[in-house]
């Protein structure tokens, strides 16, 4: 039986907050189970919502009327993702009281399908759940209140995200980059999502934080990565970016000890664009060459026969390889198992990728909110299913060896918490 001062709706939120942070790796079928248990916390936030609106007053509070809560009983709805087990909430004192939405759910499982993914990979409009709860005569079975309050909680919980603590994250390997987005503003320009993920000594790989950056200038990048120095963030062994002016100086003020890497996906990409198509083929298997060097020094050398074979008929090509190539060279410095994860921010262009198939049908968000909801959605559940990056003991030695050769220095973070305050 529930607990009679904690509602079902609490109790099923925190055994999946409990299954993210503990399970998700260990369980068999973990995408089946995360989505039963979303699935069961936005149909119990519902149902709950729908006895309020049917009483008229929140839990607990004292009502003239003589109708009351009275308990549950237990329920259950059939869909994509299995049999949901739930507790209806039961009233007295209201004549035929009813749930409405458990009969319409009987005839439309699928229904909890299309919210579940939409709450948890997109972010909800309110007219999207009015939507999926409306019956065949054109009434919406939820009150507009309970709308609102089942899509802010999405907002709530980017909010946590966005203020937690990230001192428990040792984190090895730091990502940098931004999605730009538009906004429904007449005329206004795109918005920058800024973004930083990390691998951490452990293998895990994690989403440490998403804010807007509007331009991604310096400025923003640069209260973007001391946000994360206040939170608890220690200084990473490495660093990889793309070539963004702002955000390298940005990242040599706030990081100086660390690593720097030059993203090869961005790399690649900005030399072939100054190529002609049929020079492609050719070009790309020479850089590769470059790029998968077993060594630093094999790199370099590789990387000054390249231009020296390619820059007369190439010079701009050329010119942009040798842009910061010390810095697109730095990953050789790595475990050679390590490098294929580090050398690029693929991981999350796949990621921005999904989010962008996902709200291709919406060209334009409403406001800052919706968008950043809207990612961190999108996002957070890309994360959840990242797997870990394998770190044997030997490649813990070698890195040690490296972060203390390149930050000799015993309270690394002195540094970090001056520019914190």
């Amino acid at each position: 039986m529930p607990s009679q001062r904690i509602p079902p709706s609490e109790q099923m939120r925190q055994s999946l907050e409990h299954f993210l942070s503990e399970g998700i790796e260990q369980d068999d079928s973990p995408r089946s189970k995360l989505l039963n248990l979303a699935a069961r916390v936005v149909l119990q936030e519902a149902l709950e919502a729908e006895q309020r609106d049917a009483l008229g007053r929140e839990r607990y509070q004292r009502g003239s009327e003589g109708s009351y809560r009275n308990g549950y009983r237990p329920g259950r709805v059939e869909c994509a993702e299995g049999r949901l087990q739930v507790q209806v909430p039961q009233v007295r004192g209201v004549p035929g009281y009813r749930s409405p939405l458990m009969e319409f759910l009987a005839d439309h499982s699928e229904v909890l399908q299309r919210l579940v993914t939409e709450m948890y990979a997109r972010g909800l409009s309110t007219r999207d759940v009015e939507a999926a709860f409306t019956d065949a005569t054109g009434e919406c079975l939820l009150s507009r209140s309970a709308v609102s309050e089942l899509t802010d909680q999405l907002w709530e919980d980017y909010q946590a995200f966005a203020q937690r603590d990230l001192s428990d994250f040792e984190v090895t390997y730091l990502f940098v980059d931004a999605v730009y987005e538009s906004l429904r503003k007449q005329g206004g320009p795109k918005e920058a999502v800024l973004c930083a993920w990390g691998i951490c000594a452990d293998g895990r790989r994690v989403l440490l934080h998403l804010a807007l950056g509007n331009k991604e200038s310096h400025a923003d990048w640069l209260d973007f990565l001391r946000g994360l120095v206040a939170r608890g963030l220690r200084m990473p062994l490495t660093m990889t970016s793309d070539g963004a002016p702002g955000l390298l100086r940005a990242l040599a003020e706030v990081f100086p000890s660390s690593l720097r890497i030059r993203c090869w996906v961005h790399k690649m990409r900005n030399v072939l664009n100054k190529l002609p198509d049929v020079a492609h083929a050719e070009v790309r298997a020479w850089l590769q060459a470059v790029r998968d060097a077993p060594t630093l020094e094999a790199g370099r050398q590789a990387a000054a026969d390249t231009i020296a074979h390619f820059e007369r008929e190439y010079p701009a090509a050329m010119k942009c390889f040798a842009d910061d190539l010390d810095a697109s060279l730095m990953h050789l410095r790595l475990p050679p198992a390590h490098r294929k994860f580090v050398r690029t921010t693929n991981l999350i262009e796949r990621s921005f990728g999904e989010q962008r198939r996902r709200t291709k049908v919406i060209p334009r968000f409403f406001d800052e909110r919706s968008c950043l909801k809207l990612v961190y959605a999108a996002l957070e559940r890309a994360a959840r299913n990242w797997q870990k990056v394998t770190i044997t003991e030997l490649e813990r030695r070698q890195l040690d060896l490296l972060r203390a050769e390149l930050q000799p220095d015993p309270t690394p973070t002195d540094h970090q918490h001056k520019l914190a305050a």
